[in-house]
């Protein structure tokens, strides 16, 4: 089966982290978020993907190449300009000549696929939303559904109290070949808020079916730190590289720690690390591969990216640093978002 992975967004919402990558290629536990969802599909059935890329798209194409490192295979749809959901699946449309998956591939979720595929070969329509289920549903479009889960339309962001459900898009679609011919070409279109409506209101066929499991929309730095501290607690069951020393604290090969440190658990520590003397870690820190953490550095609620180097008596709380990031020693960054590197990412 062939799965299209929507990568072309801009990823405004977490700069300047995604400056110079896609969001999608964000690391979620010191491995890129896009990896995570092509391994997991890849361990469903699914062999087959075409990337829908434009901004920074060598960096996915680089790291990625035709997917044979993965035992899959990968195709490359490019945007000439941001096309938008819909409009990033029409371009598409040479690779898609039968039924496929569809994943905003900034959303974090691993769904089950079995029972998605029979509900949507059961009610026999051209399209499957796959729906996640929130506590507020006021900040999200909200779906109404007759009983046997046809989707009858689409409330933008109600009040509490007036929503039909609680039943939200997670970003995951599961659509017939056949919806090729209500979409334009060469055009931006939004699937959400244009293919869909235009596809209930000419009776095709649209049902949604909940999809149980985490869910999270990356997009912002508050909820990038939160699904790393999810998978850390665990209520995020994603695989984690690494050994677990102690409770809680998981260590990548060739790690080097120096006497003195602390590990205040949840920590996850990546590949080839050094760490200082008397160096406190944790809790909530994620520190990515080939990087040096000096001497009395304090690190907690905070995510380092790959080679970067954090100086002595460095002290990191609440922040995010990207990439080949370099601190001065005894600097104190607290609510911080840093991005160093200003070329394209080497894989």
């Amino acid at each position: 089966m062939k799965a299209l992975l929507l990568a072309g967004g801009l990823g405004t919402r977490l700069r300047p982290l995604t400056e110079n990558i896609p969001k999608p290629m964000a690391p979620i536990a010191n491995r890129p978020w896009l990896e995570h969802l092509i391994i997991h599909l890849r361990d469903h059935g699914v062999n087959e993907f075409v990337i829908a890329a434009h901004h920074c798209s060598e960096v996915i194409r680089r790291y990625f190449g035709d997917g044979k490192s993965w035992n899959v295979n990968i195709t490359y749809a490019l945007e000439p300009f941001p096309l938008g959901t819909a409009g990033a699946i029409k371009n598409a449309e040479r690779w898609l000549d039968e039924r496929f998956l569809v994943f905003n591939a900034d959303i974090v979720h691993l769904p089950q696929l079995i029972p998605l595929l029979d509900f949507h070969r059961q009610h026999g329509g051209i399209a499957t939303i796959v729906l996640t289920e929130v506590d507020d549903p006021s900040s999200y479009g909200v779906v109404e559904q007759d009983d046997q889960g046809q989707i009858l339309r689409f409330i933008e962001k109600p009040r509490r109290e007036e929503a039909p459900s609680n039943r939200i898009n997670a970003g995951m679609y599961i659509l017939e070949p056949d919806v090729m011919r209500y979409i334009p070409a060469e055009q931006e279109v939004s699937i959400e808020r244009e293919t869909f409506p235009r596809l209930i209101e000419e009776n095709t066929g649209v049902y949604g079916i909940v999809s149980s499991g985490y869910w999270r929309d990356m997009g912002t730095p508050a909820r990038y730190r939160q699904v790393h501290w999810d998978a850390l607690n665990r209520e995020f069951p994603l695989p984690i590289k690494g050994r677990e020393i102690q409770p809680g604290v998981f260590v990548g090969e060739n790690v080097k720690i120096s006497s003195g440190v602390l590990f205040v658990p949840p920590v996850l520590i990546g590949h080839n690390v050094k760490i200082g003397h008397q160096a406190v870690i944790g809790p909530y820190a994620v520190i990515g591969d080939d990087c040096q953490i000096g001497s009395r550095v304090h690190c907690a609620h905070t995510i380092v990216w790959d080679r970067s180097l954090i100086r002595d008596r460095s002290r990191l709380q609440n922040s995010i640093f990207g990439y080949r990031t370099v601190t001065p020693a005894g600097e104190v960054f607290e609510d911080s978002i840093i991005n160093q590197f200003k070329e394209a990412v080497q894989a």
